[in-house]
């Protein structure tokens, strides 16, 4: 399928939008690059059906695919998750995920992964680095990144956060949910996660299927409509 458009999006100087509904698949979530160095990493992965146009615009960055050391999955569903083995098999980067989804992703579950929700199959897909704990930082270059579990969408859901340019970055794809029975969600649980969200005043949130919302107010102002 061609691109919707054709210019990937610059957040900051370590921070580039290269997949989504308009960059790669119209069935895809947003996936973001975090660049540093010689070193990348990608937040999500797609669903694997705009692949190629995801590497294009990775190349694009000026980021060769082999310095993509992680996938970084920030929930098991499939418009996040579906792309993972395209991405591996080409960049040979590890898949980070929270225990609590990592079973999801490794089944294919369709009720699960929502793939049942897109009349698709999820291939499993193998979890590299599958994290128990509340929190656990990587490093990408120089920059240092939090791994940050926030349940309620999904059992394992999880937000990413960074420091480029002298700005919080929160990476939060489904802040917005749904809550959902067939997804285990938790509505408890979610809204905590939001109050939590809430504390860490980031600058800018990069959403994945809201867009891209700069300013501690409209990032505020975003996460408590969903209270």
């Amino acid at each position: 399928m061609a691109k919707f458009i054709s210019a990937i999006m610059k957040i900051t100087s370590n921070i580039f939008q290269v997949g989504g509904q308009a960059l790669s698949h119209q069935s895809d979530a947003a996936v973001y690059l975090i660049k540093s160095g010689d070193e990348a990493a990608l937040v999500d992965a797609g669903t694997g059906k705009g692949s190629e146009d995801l590497f294009s615009n990775i190349r694009e960055t000026g980021t060769e695919l082999e310095f993509i050391k992680y996938i970084f999955v920030t929930h098991c569903h499939y418009d996040h998750a579906g792309g993972i083995n395209q991405i591996r098999e080409i960049t040979g980067s590890r898949v980070v995920a929270h225990a609590l989804d990592a079973p999801y992703i490794e089944s294919g579950d369709p009720e699960m992964t929502a793939s049942s929700w897109y009349r698709e199959d999820m291939d499993p897909s193998w979890v590299d680095i599958k994290i128990p704990e509340n929190e656990k930082k990587f490093t990408i270059g120089s920059l240092e990144i939090s791994f940050i579990h926030t349940p309620g969408h999904t059992p394992g859901s999880s937000v990413i956060t960074l420091i480029s340019d002298g700005l919080l970055i929160l990476f939060g794809q489904d802040i917005h949910g749904p809550l959902n029975d067939l997804f285990r969600s938790d509505r408890q649980e979610y809204e905590k996660s939001l109050k939590f969200l809430l504390t860490l005043n980031a600058d800018i949130l990069c959403e994945g299927h809201f867009g891209i919302y700069k300013g501690r107010e409209r990032v505020k102002d975003f996460i408590e409509s969903f209270l």
